[in-house]
Formats: C-alpha cells, structure tokens, sequence
C-alpha cells in the first residue's frame, strides 16, 4: 500500500457517486491509497471555511494552521481507512492543526481518527440546517446555496418553496483534532487547544458507502514511498 498526493481532478468521481454527502469541498490537499499501483481511497484535507472554527480551536494566532479533513472514502478493505489516514498527515505542511468530524446522524463514531491518535474535544455545538420537502436527498449545504447572494436568503427560500421549506435540527458531530509536526510544534500548539479534552466515545459504527463505481484509475508515475 502507497499514499501518494493526487490531483483535485482525481478525487472527484469519489466525492459526487462513492461519498454519502455527494458534493464537492474545498480542497487544498488530496491523496490518494494506491493498492498493487491502483487507486483504492482519497481523502482530503481544506481549510474551513467558517473563521470562528479556525480561531476557536487554538486561538487566532494560530487560525492559518488549521485544516479540516474533510473527506474521506475508500474501498472496503482491512485498514484502508487508518492507513490513509495515518500516510497523509504526514504527507501536510508542518505545522499544522487537523480537525474532523464523525457524523453521529450517518451512524459514525470517528474509531478511524481514535486510530490514528487524534485527541477527541466532544461534540459540536446544536445547529439547524435548511431543508425542502422533496429534496432530502441533497445537503443542507446545498439547499442553502440555493440562496446565495440575495439579500434576505431565509425570505427567498420560503418565496420559492412555500411550506415546503424547513428547518430541522443538525445531527452533532464528534469534534477529533491532530498536531502535525515537530514535538515543540505539538507541545506548543497542544498548549493553546481552547476546547478541553474528553474520553474517546465508543458505540456501534455503520459504514456507509453511497454505491458508486468508480473507474479503476492506476498509478501513471512513480512517486516517493509514503
């Protein structure tokens, strides 16, 4: 097994029909688990884009050093999960400060991030997401786009859709966070963590797969052994 970088180009298929949210992200560091020189899992790491998370996990001095692991998706496979996990932080600038999140309303615990030794911060805080009957299927994110610069965006959406649109409360999430880089970087950062730590959560984990198959993509080049 090889975890090598990858081009933003490579991970869509993965994103759009084998990820359960099914939609891009913001992307600034992609990599790829290359199985006997094929393509098995990606996983991606952007920067948030919500400031208040940047500068709430350790201060506003350190907001430009953290990246949210925002994807991940492999094949199913013995460790595929952990070791991509594991080979890609490595692979990130250092230092830098690593957030993600394991959705409890898709049934996830987070036990991969428990693996690869992310400290655990609890639960994120209760938030609503907007919805439209007959449209469950797509992301409050993407509900919510729908509106994007109007004015009024709330107004705009119950012109649109009437009764149909709604809100409902947000599933939490499990709050995981990683130091990458020297023992002075981690101590220092470790330092500044404003959230307090807590016991790793246990419970019974569902893995999901949204069913898409994704062309078989190989290795085209030789890269450094990660």
């Amino acid at each position: 097994m090889r975890v090598l970088p990858i081009l933003h180009s490579e991970c869509e298929p993965w994103l759009l029909k084998k990820h359960y949210a099914k939609r891009l992200c913001p992307i600034s560091h992609a990599f790829g688990l290359y199985v006997n020189d094929r393509l098995v899992g990606i996983c991606t790491y952007g920067v948030p884009s919500s400031s208040p998370l940047r500068s709430g996990i350790c201060g506003k001095k350190n907001e430009g050093l953290v990246l949210e692991l925002n994807r991940l998706c492999c094949e199913s496979g013995e460790n595929f999960a952990s070791f991509l996990i594991g080979r890609s932080l490595r692979l990130l600038p250092k230092p830098s400060i690593v957030v993600s999140y394991a959705d409890i309303g898709v049934g996830h615990v987070g036990y991969v991030y428990q693996a690869a030794n992310f400290v655990y911060t609890g639960l994120s805080a209760k938030r609503t997401d907007w919805t439209v009957e007959g449209l469950e299927h797509l992301h409050g994110a993407t509900i919510a786009d729908m509106s994007r610069g109007q004015k009024n965006r709330v107004e705009f959406m119950r012109e649109k859709f009437g009764d149909k649109f709604k809100l409902k409360n947000r599933s939490r999430k499990h709050r995981y966070v990683f130091f990458s880089g020297s023992k002075s970087d981690k101590k220092r950062l470790f330092a500044d963590l404003k959230y307090g730590l807590e016991a790793y959560p246990k419970g019974d984990s569902i893995r999901y797969d949204a069913g898409g198959v994704i062309p078989t993509q190989s290795l085209l080049f030789l890269g450094p052994i990660a």
